[in-house]
């Protein structure tokens, strides 16, 4: 059993998904590992599913009083910690931009920071939007700082941009450039089937239905779930990669860092608590593109080009 951890957040910093307790215990060696769509026993109750882990904001260590009441008016209000994770943080940034307590902070710095946001950070209207609505919960409706016109004058309109998508024959280029297996796999099944990138990562051989060609999606986007066909021959790849590494639960296990002969990494694999990051497919598909030299299309417009 692994030892009980206390982990801390540096005040200014703030630093996600460590402010909590953890303690895991498993023993994958001792149990046989099923096939997909088999039971589970009790081994895997400790294995994270989701890529993205968010601490909810109340398990931060507040710099300010009212930094604290903001994060419990947040958990009243959402029940993600994604989105009190992301208001939270547009306050932080706040504060650490004019050193104060942002309790303390008048209306005209507040309208000077989003003078610094636009003008010099160069922040794309949805950033801006974001950082608005944040700023309005906290100081509206938490300071009750209703006389405030700097809510009103702030305009942002989104930018008429096309995102790169990429063509089939690229899509075909791109997957043939990518040499590891525990990579090029999640980005095909995200091209074939639509996933968003978290919903890829978080699968685990409970969401794969083989015979009925169903992908079940679990708690996705707004905690809806939903199912979507998965073809026969993607089903039966997505088999032979289960089979290198075995997981009890997860479909794309993180592989951690150590020996890169298959026979470790596979067990590194096979003994993972979470699975692989957001951020490592999301660098190894710009790496690829790049040396392809392939348009700038990202994990998410792989998704759009499905549809």
């Amino acid at each position: 059993m692994k030892s009980t951890k206390s982990y801390t957040i540096h005040p200014k910093y703030l630093k996600n998904a460590q402010a909590r307790r953890q303690a895991q215990s498993r023993d994958f060696a001792a149990t046989p590992t099923p096939p997909p769509g088999a039971s589970l026993g009790s081994t895997a109750s400790t294995v994270r599913t989701t890529p993205r882990d968010y601490t909810n904001p109340i398990d931060y260590q507040h710099p300010y009083e009212s930094m604290g009441r903001f994060a419990q008016a947040l958990a009243l209000r959402y029940d993600a910690n994604r989105t009190c994770h992301a208001y939270y943080r547009q306050v932080r940034l706040i504060h650490e931009h004019l050193e104060l307590d942002p309790a303390q902070i008048t209306e005209s710095q507040l309208r000077e920071y989003f003078l610094y946001v636009k003008l010099q950070k160069h922040w794309k209207p949805k950033s801006i939007r974001l950082a608005l609505a944040a700023a309005r919960q906290y100081f509206v409706d938490l300071l009750g700082h209703k006389d405030w016109k700097v809510f009103g004058q702030i305009r942002t309109k989104d930018h008429d941009e096309l995102p790169a998508v990429l063509t089939r024959q690229q899509v075909r280029q791109l997957l043939a450039g990518i040499r590891l297996r525990r990579y090029r796999t999640p980005i095909k099944l995200i091209y074939v089937c639509g996933l968003r990138l978290s919903e890829c990562l978080a699968l685990t051989i409970h969401d794969i239905k083989g015979k009925e060609n169903k992908l079940l999606i679990r708690n996705s986007k707004g905690h809806k779930d939903r199912v979507v066909p998965l073809p026969t021959s993607l089903y039966e790849e997505l088999r032979r990669y289960w089979s290198f590494h075995q997981h009890p639960l997860l479909l794309f296990p993180n592989v951690g860092r150590g020996e890169n002969s298959p026979e470790a990494v596979a067990r590194r694999m096979r003994e993972a608590t979470a699975p692989m990051s957001c951020t490592a497919l999301q660098r190894l598909l710009i790496v690829a593109r790049k040396e392809l030299n392939l348009p700038a299309a990202t994990i998410h417009s792989l998704r759009k080009a499905s549809t």
